[in-house]
Protein backbone atom coordinates (compact mmCIF):
# COMPACT_ATOMS: atom_id res chain seq x y z
CA UNK A 1 0.00 0.00 0.00
CA UNK A 2 1.36 3.60 -0.96
CA UNK A 3 2.28 5.72 2.54
CA UNK A 4 1.34 9.39 1.73
CA UNK A 5 3.62 11.32 2.88
CA UNK A 6 4.36 15.31 3.82
CA UNK A 7 6.92 16.54 2.20
CA UNK A 8 9.06 18.78 4.60
CA UNK A 9 10.97 22.11 3.78
CA UNK A 10 14.37 22.03 2.79
CA UNK A 11 16.61 24.25 5.02
CA UNK A 12 18.19 26.48 2.79
CA UNK A 13 15.07 27.77 0.98
CA UNK A 14 13.14 28.88 3.47
CA UNK A 15 15.02 32.16 5.27
CA UNK A 16 13.36 34.83 4.00
CA UNK A 17 9.77 33.11 4.84
CA UNK A 18 11.69 32.44 8.54
CA UNK A 19 11.94 36.44 8.83
CA UNK A 20 8.47 37.27 7.97
CA UNK A 21 7.33 34.98 10.78
CA UNK A 22 9.09 37.38 13.47
CA UNK A 23 6.01 39.78 13.56
CA UNK A 24 4.02 36.90 13.84
CA UNK A 25 0.72 39.76 13.04
CA UNK A 26 0.50 38.93 9.18
CA UNK A 27 -1.30 36.46 7.29
CA UNK A 28 -0.11 34.21 4.23
CA UNK A 29 -1.71 36.52 2.01
CA UNK A 30 -0.24 39.90 3.57
CA UNK A 31 3.29 38.81 3.59
CA UNK A 32 3.08 37.36 -0.18
CA UNK A 33 1.12 40.94 -1.00
CA UNK A 34 3.85 42.75 0.51
CA UNK A 35 6.26 40.98 -1.94
CA UNK A 36 4.26 42.35 -4.91
CA UNK A 37 5.65 45.52 -5.82
CA UNK A 38 9.28 43.36 -6.84
CA UNK A 39 10.37 43.11 -9.84
CA UNK A 40 8.44 39.92 -11.69
CA UNK A 41 11.25 37.39 -13.29
CA UNK A 42 9.36 35.13 -14.62
CA UNK A 43 6.05 35.39 -16.42
CA UNK A 44 3.12 32.63 -17.08
CA UNK A 45 4.13 30.85 -13.75
CA UNK A 46 1.63 28.11 -12.59
CA UNK A 47 1.16 25.53 -10.28
CA UNK A 48 1.27 21.98 -11.38
CA UNK A 49 -1.33 19.51 -9.91
CA UNK A 50 0.20 16.21 -9.81
CA UNK A 51 3.64 15.38 -10.39
CA UNK A 52 6.29 12.67 -10.67
CA UNK A 53 9.81 13.05 -9.91
CA UNK A 54 13.30 11.28 -10.19
CA UNK A 55 15.65 11.79 -6.67
CA UNK A 56 15.80 12.66 -3.66
CA UNK A 57 14.67 16.54 -3.87
CA UNK A 58 11.92 18.03 -5.49
CA UNK A 59 12.47 21.12 -7.49
CA UNK A 60 11.06 24.45 -8.31
CA UNK A 61 10.28 23.16 -11.94
CA UNK A 62 9.01 20.04 -10.62
CA UNK A 63 6.17 21.92 -9.11
CA UNK A 64 5.73 25.17 -11.02
CA UNK A 65 5.91 25.65 -14.85
CA UNK A 66 7.64 28.22 -16.61
CA UNK A 67 9.92 29.11 -13.78
CA UNK A 68 12.69 29.65 -15.91
CA UNK A 69 16.65 29.72 -13.92
CA UNK A 70 15.02 28.88 -10.72
CA UNK A 71 13.68 25.43 -12.30
CA UNK A 72 16.69 23.30 -10.86
CA UNK A 73 16.50 24.89 -7.21
CA UNK A 74 15.90 22.35 -4.58
CA UNK A 75 12.84 23.53 -2.08
CA UNK A 76 11.53 20.06 -0.93
CA UNK A 77 12.38 16.41 -0.11
CA UNK A 78 11.04 14.12 -2.05
CA UNK A 79 8.92 10.67 -1.16
CA UNK A 80 10.41 7.26 -0.33
CA UNK A 81 11.23 5.39 -3.58
CA UNK A 82 7.82 4.77 -5.15
CA UNK A 83 5.57 6.46 -2.56
CA UNK A 84 3.58 9.28 -3.07
CA UNK A 85 3.39 12.57 -0.71
CA UNK A 86 1.21 16.05 -1.17
CA UNK A 87 2.25 19.35 -0.49
CA UNK A 88 -0.01 22.24 0.07
CA UNK A 89 0.01 25.39 -2.35
CA UNK A 90 0.40 27.74 0.75
CA UNK A 91 4.21 25.94 1.18
CA UNK A 92 5.45 26.19 -2.30
CA UNK A 93 4.04 29.96 -2.36
CA UNK A 94 6.21 30.77 0.46
CA UNK A 95 8.54 28.67 -0.61
CA UNK A 96 9.00 30.81 -3.75
CA UNK A 97 8.99 34.28 -1.95
CA UNK A 98 12.82 33.42 -1.65
CA UNK A 99 13.52 33.20 -5.11
CA UNK A 100 11.57 35.99 -6.33
CA UNK A 101 9.15 34.17 -8.21
CA UNK A 102 5.12 35.98 -7.61
CA UNK A 103 1.84 36.31 -9.28
CA UNK A 104 1.41 32.70 -9.80
CA UNK A 105 -1.69 30.90 -10.98
CA UNK A 106 -2.59 28.53 -8.08
CA UNK A 107 -5.32 27.14 -10.65
CA UNK A 108 -7.51 26.74 -7.73
CA UNK A 109 -5.57 23.88 -6.25
CA UNK A 110 -4.90 23.59 -2.67
CA UNK A 111 -2.03 20.84 -2.87
CA UNK A 112 -0.33 19.37 -5.60
CA UNK A 113 0.03 15.12 -5.35
CA UNK A 114 3.95 14.46 -5.39
CA UNK A 115 4.99 11.05 -6.70
CA UNK A 116 8.89 9.25 -6.30
CA UNK A 117 9.62 7.24 -9.24
CA UNK A 118 11.06 4.06 -9.18
CA UNK A 119 12.07 0.70 -10.81
CA UNK A 120 9.81 -1.72 -8.80
CA UNK A 121 11.40 -5.60 -8.26
CA UNK A 122 8.36 -7.79 -7.33
CA UNK A 123 8.68 -10.54 -5.35
CA UNK A 124 8.07 -12.76 -7.90
CA UNK A 125 11.18 -11.38 -9.83
CA UNK A 126 12.70 -11.89 -6.86
CA UNK A 127 12.00 -15.79 -6.91
CA UNK A 128 12.97 -16.08 -10.45
CA UNK A 129 16.55 -14.18 -9.85
CA UNK A 130 16.96 -17.16 -7.28
CA UNK A 131 16.00 -19.88 -8.61
CA UNK A 132 18.17 -19.19 -12.16
CA UNK A 133 20.77 -18.55 -9.38
CA UNK A 134 20.64 -22.04 -7.58
CA UNK A 135 19.79 -23.63 -11.61
CA UNK A 136 23.20 -22.32 -13.13
CA UNK A 137 25.22 -23.91 -10.30
CA UNK A 138 23.72 -27.06 -10.63
CA UNK A 139 24.22 -29.77 -13.27
CA UNK A 140 21.14 -30.26 -15.66
CA UNK A 141 18.57 -28.14 -13.25
CA UNK A 142 15.70 -26.46 -14.85
CA UNK A 143 15.10 -23.28 -13.25
CA UNK A 144 11.38 -23.28 -13.71
CA UNK A 145 10.96 -26.85 -12.15
CA UNK A 146 12.57 -24.72 -8.71
CA UNK A 147 9.74 -24.10 -5.72
CA UNK A 148 11.14 -21.96 -3.18
CA UNK A 149 10.29 -21.68 0.17
CA UNK A 150 11.38 -19.17 2.19
CA UNK A 151 12.49 -18.79 6.54
CA UNK A 152 10.28 -15.27 5.48
CA UNK A 153 8.64 -13.93 2.71
CA UNK A 154 10.16 -11.22 0.00
CA UNK A 155 8.11 -8.05 -0.38
CA UNK A 156 8.63 -5.73 -3.57
CA UNK A 157 11.71 -3.26 -3.85
CA UNK A 158 11.48 -0.06 -5.24
CA UNK A 159 15.11 1.03 -7.00
CA UNK A 160 16.03 4.50 -8.46
CA UNK A 161 14.73 4.22 -12.02
CA UNK A 162 17.45 2.72 -14.61
CA UNK A 163 19.22 0.41 -11.84
CA UNK A 164 18.62 -3.16 -10.71
CA UNK A 165 19.70 -5.26 -7.96
CA UNK A 166 23.36 -7.24 -8.23
CA UNK A 167 23.92 -10.67 -7.16
CA UNK A 168 26.61 -10.66 -4.18
CA UNK A 169 26.61 -13.91 -2.94
CA UNK A 170 24.98 -17.51 -3.43
CA UNK A 171 25.12 -20.55 -1.40
CA UNK A 172 23.34 -24.12 -1.30
CA UNK A 173 23.76 -27.12 0.25
CA UNK A 174 21.81 -29.51 -2.23
CA UNK A 175 21.60 -32.03 0.74
CA UNK A 176 19.10 -30.54 2.82
CA UNK A 177 17.75 -28.18 0.40
CA UNK A 178 18.91 -24.81 2.41
CA UNK A 179 20.02 -21.91 0.63
CA UNK A 180 21.41 -18.39 1.28
CA UNK A 181 21.49 -15.93 -1.69
CA UNK A 182 22.04 -12.18 -1.13
CA UNK A 183 21.55 -8.97 -3.63
CA UNK A 184 22.76 -5.35 -3.23
CA UNK A 185 21.54 -2.34 -3.90
CA UNK A 186 22.86 -0.54 -6.57
CA UNK A 187 24.73 3.25 -5.41
CA UNK A 188 25.08 1.85 -1.88
CA UNK A 189 26.19 -1.33 0.76
CA UNK A 190 23.02 -2.00 1.28
CA UNK A 191 22.14 -5.90 0.87
CA UNK A 192 19.15 -8.09 0.60
CA UNK A 193 19.16 -11.50 2.25
CA UNK A 194 17.13 -14.28 1.45
CA UNK A 195 17.22 -17.43 2.98
CA UNK A 196 15.05 -21.06 3.11
CA UNK A 197 14.78 -24.27 0.79
CA UNK A 198 14.59 -24.98 -2.55
CA UNK A 199 12.89 -28.47 -4.11
CA UNK A 200 12.99 -29.28 -7.19
CA UNK A 201 9.23 -30.05 -8.80
CA UNK A 202 7.27 -31.14 -11.51
CA UNK A 203 3.39 -29.93 -12.73
CA UNK A 204 1.08 -32.25 -12.68
CA UNK A 205 -3.05 -32.49 -12.52
CA UNK A 206 -4.74 -32.53 -9.48
CA UNK A 207 -8.28 -32.69 -8.31
CA UNK A 208 -9.98 -29.48 -6.88
CA UNK A 209 -13.65 -31.25 -5.48
CA UNK A 210 -14.01 -34.57 -4.27
CA UNK A 211 -15.19 -37.25 -7.42
CA UNK A 212 -16.78 -40.35 -7.14
CA UNK A 213 -16.58 -43.45 -8.23
CA UNK A 214 -17.87 -42.79 -11.91
CA UNK A 215 -17.94 -39.14 -11.91
CA UNK A 216 -16.72 -37.21 -15.39
CA UNK A 217 -14.03 -35.29 -14.94
CA UNK A 218 -14.95 -31.05 -15.78
CA UNK A 219 -12.27 -28.88 -16.78
CA UNK A 220 -12.98 -26.81 -13.60
CA UNK A 221 -12.27 -29.90 -11.34
CA UNK A 222 -8.92 -30.29 -12.19
CA UNK A 223 -6.01 -27.87 -11.25
CA UNK A 224 -1.99 -27.80 -11.82
CA UNK A 225 -0.30 -28.23 -9.53
CA UNK A 226 3.74 -28.57 -8.14
CA UNK A 227 4.77 -31.44 -7.12
CA UNK A 228 8.30 -33.19 -5.61
CA UNK A 229 10.06 -34.82 -8.43
CA UNK A 230 10.31 -37.62 -6.27
CA UNK A 231 6.71 -38.08 -6.72
CA UNK A 232 7.14 -38.72 -10.21
CA UNK A 233 6.26 -41.38 -12.45
CA UNK A 234 5.08 -42.32 -15.68
CA UNK A 235 1.33 -42.54 -15.17
CA UNK A 236 1.19 -38.94 -13.61
CA UNK A 237 -1.04 -36.85 -15.52
CA UNK A 238 0.66 -33.76 -15.91
CA UNK A 239 -1.83 -31.51 -18.22
CA UNK A 240 -5.74 -30.92 -17.51
CA UNK A 241 -6.82 -32.31 -21.51
CA UNK A 242 -5.46 -35.39 -20.38
CA UNK A 243 -8.04 -36.21 -17.50
CA UNK A 244 -11.07 -33.99 -18.66
CA UNK A 245 -13.89 -35.93 -20.22
CA UNK A 246 -13.02 -39.51 -18.67
CA UNK A 247 -14.06 -40.71 -15.53
CA UNK A 248 -13.31 -41.94 -12.30
CA UNK A 249 -12.79 -45.35 -11.87
CA UNK A 250 -12.64 -45.10 -7.61
CA UNK A 251 -13.68 -42.24 -4.81
CA UNK A 252 -11.17 -39.15 -5.06
CA UNK A 253 -10.35 -36.84 -2.57
CA UNK A 254 -9.61 -32.85 -3.36
CA UNK A 255 -5.65 -32.13 -3.75
CA UNK A 256 -4.88 -36.20 -5.00
CA UNK A 257 -2.74 -35.88 -8.24
CA UNK A 258 -4.26 -37.83 -11.03
CA UNK A 259 -2.61 -41.05 -12.63
CA UNK A 260 -3.85 -42.28 -15.72
CA UNK A 261 -4.54 -45.52 -13.66
CA UNK A 262 -7.28 -43.26 -11.91
CA UNK A 263 -9.36 -43.20 -14.54
CA UNK A 264 -11.13 -44.39 -17.23
CA UNK A 265 -13.30 -43.99 -20.35
CA UNK A 266 -16.79 -42.69 -19.13
CA UNK A 267 -19.46 -45.49 -19.49
CA UNK A 268 -22.27 -44.92 -22.08
CA UNK A 269 -23.65 -48.01 -21.90
CA UNK A 270 -24.78 -49.84 -18.45
CA UNK A 271 -25.17 -53.20 -17.84
CA UNK A 272 -28.93 -54.23 -18.64
CA UNK A 273 -29.90 -51.52 -20.10
CA UNK A 274 -32.31 -51.13 -23.80
CA UNK A 275 -30.11 -51.18 -26.35
CA UNK A 276 -31.02 -50.50 -29.83
CA UNK A 277 -28.96 -52.80 -32.15
CA UNK A 278 -28.34 -51.89 -35.58
CA UNK A 279 -27.21 -54.98 -37.67
CA UNK A 280 -24.96 -53.43 -40.86
CA UNK A 281 -23.71 -55.43 -44.17
CA UNK A 282 -23.17 -53.61 -47.31
CA UNK A 283 -26.50 -51.77 -48.88
CA UNK A 284 -28.20 -53.78 -45.59
CA UNK A 285 -29.27 -51.99 -42.63
CA UNK A 286 -31.11 -53.89 -39.72
CA UNK A 287 -32.25 -52.45 -36.34
CA UNK A 288 -33.79 -54.63 -33.32
CA UNK A 289 -34.34 -54.40 -30.13
CA UNK A 290 -31.64 -55.44 -27.45
CA UNK A 291 -30.24 -55.58 -23.37
CA UNK A 292 -26.96 -54.75 -22.81
CA UNK A 293 -25.31 -58.20 -21.08
CA UNK A 294 -22.36 -55.55 -19.52
CA UNK A 295 -21.62 -51.82 -19.80
CA UNK A 296 -19.14 -49.99 -22.24
CA UNK A 297 -17.45 -46.71 -23.03
CA UNK A 298 -17.94 -45.38 -26.52
CA UNK A 299 -15.94 -47.91 -28.49
CA UNK A 300 -15.61 -50.99 -26.43
CA UNK A 301 -17.05 -53.94 -27.83
CA UNK A 302 -19.72 -55.45 -25.67
CA UNK A 303 -21.91 -58.37 -25.21
CA UNK A 304 -25.67 -57.85 -25.90
CA UNK A 305 -28.83 -60.11 -26.61
CA UNK A 306 -31.38 -59.56 -29.25
CA UNK A 307 -34.86 -59.80 -27.42
CA UNK A 308 -36.55 -61.51 -30.31
CA UNK A 309 -33.82 -64.13 -31.51
CA UNK A 310 -32.06 -64.93 -27.69
CA UNK A 311 -29.29 -65.28 -29.47
CA UNK A 312 -26.14 -63.23 -27.77
CA UNK A 313 -23.59 -61.29 -30.27
CA UNK A 314 -20.83 -58.71 -29.71
CA UNK A 315 -21.47 -55.21 -30.97
CA UNK A 316 -19.59 -52.16 -30.85
CA UNK A 317 -20.99 -48.89 -28.65
CA UNK A 318 -21.47 -46.68 -30.51
CA UNK A 319 -23.46 -44.10 -28.26
CA UNK A 320 -26.03 -43.90 -25.46
CA UNK A 321 -28.04 -46.53 -25.79
CA UNK A 322 -27.22 -47.32 -29.16
CA UNK A 323 -24.66 -50.70 -30.63
CA UNK A 324 -23.88 -51.64 -33.93
CA UNK A 325 -23.28 -54.85 -35.43
CA UNK A 326 -21.01 -55.06 -38.63
CA UNK A 327 -20.65 -57.86 -41.07
CA UNK A 328 -18.72 -58.27 -44.33
CA UNK A 329 -19.27 -60.62 -46.75
CA UNK A 330 -17.01 -61.53 -49.40
CA UNK A 331 -18.17 -63.27 -52.90
CA UNK A 332 -16.22 -64.72 -54.94
CA UNK A 333 -16.98 -66.64 -58.83
CA UNK A 334 -14.25 -69.41 -59.11
CA UNK A 335 -15.07 -70.53 -63.31
CA UNK A 336 -14.12 -74.33 -63.50
CA UNK A 337 -11.61 -75.52 -65.72
CA UNK A 338 -13.39 -76.65 -69.11
CA UNK A 339 -14.09 -73.55 -71.41
CA UNK A 340 -17.11 -72.48 -71.96
CA UNK A 341 -19.24 -74.45 -74.24
CA UNK A 342 -22.30 -72.48 -76.13
CA UNK A 343 -25.19 -74.67 -77.23
CA UNK A 344 -29.15 -73.50 -78.69
CA UNK A 345 -31.45 -74.76 -76.66
CA UNK A 346 -34.78 -75.71 -78.33
CA UNK A 347 -36.52 -72.29 -78.28
CA UNK A 348 -33.25 -71.09 -80.51
CA UNK A 349 -31.71 -69.21 -77.04
CA UNK A 350 -28.19 -68.69 -76.47
CA UNK A 351 -26.82 -70.22 -73.16
CA UNK A 352 -23.26 -70.33 -71.45
CA UNK A 353 -22.90 -73.99 -69.94
CA UNK A 354 -20.44 -72.37 -68.06
CA UNK A 355 -20.46 -73.65 -64.21
CA UNK A 356 -19.63 -71.37 -61.48
CA UNK A 357 -19.29 -71.81 -57.93
CA UNK A 358 -20.07 -69.30 -55.14
CA UNK A 359 -18.46 -69.21 -52.17
CA UNK A 360 -19.69 -66.63 -49.35
CA UNK A 361 -17.99 -65.84 -46.73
Amino acid sequence: MIRLTMLSLLALTVPAAAQLDTSGSLSFTERFAAHAPRPQRTTGLAIKPAVTIVGEVVRIGDLVENAGAASHVAIFRAPGLGETGRVTVDRILDALLSHELFKVDTRGLTEVVVTRASATVTAKDIETRIAQALASRQRHADPGSLTLTYDNEPRAIHLEPGTDLRLARVAFEPRNGRFDVTFERPGSRNFLRFTGTYAETFEAAALARPLSAGDIVRAADVVIVRRPKAQFTANVITSADHAVGLAARRTMRPGDTLRQTDLIKPEVVARNDNVTITYQTPGVTLTVRGKALEGGAHGDTISVINVQSKRSIHATVAGPGHVVVTATTLVSVTPTTTPPRLAADTTGRIRSSTQSRVKAE
